[in-house]
């Protein structure tokens, strides 16, 4: 399993929690407003619709946080995947770099093994002609 499934699991799990334990302590809460509220009339009701409205509030700015929270982990591990792939791309030319010199080194040793036996062949070849050459001469003197 991912690092990223992993972690979206654990704050599926922390959130399923935290929302089962704010539900409770909703009802609580619910349940004193009640026995408060009889006796208080409009202002309990107004005090009750403050304390919800601030209560949605932070339940949804709690949400957005944990929403930018995964958001940021997302990007984080796109960008090491794409840093990743980077880093493979620069390998991958210095390795064809590294191979097509070694190949060009290749080319030259063997055109300077070509030059060699042709000179040495051409040398043999001049050695032969001063050699009859000579013997020719020998021949007609």
């Amino acid at each position: 399993m991912s690092v990223v499934a992993i972690t979206s699991l654990s704050l599926i799990s922390r959130g399923r929690e935290e929302h089962e334990s704010e539900r409770d302590r909703e009802r609580e809460r619910e349940r004193e407003r009640g026995e408060r509220g009889r006796g208080e009339g409009e202002r309990g009701e107004r005090e009750r619709e403050r304390e919800e409205r601030g209560e949605r509030e932070r339940r949804e700015r709690t949400k957005r946080e944990r929403e930018g929270e995964e958001e940021s982990r997302a990007r984080e591990e796109r960008e090491k995947k794409k840093a990743e792939r980077e880093r493979e791309r620069e390998r991958e030319k210095k390795r064809e770099r590294r191979e097509r010199g070694e190949k060009e080194r290749e080319t030259k040793r063997e055109r300077e093994r070509e030059g060699e036996r042709d000179e040495r062949e051409s040398e043999r070849e001049r050695e032969r002609g001063e050699r009859e050459r000579r013997e020719s001469d020998e021949r007609e003197t």
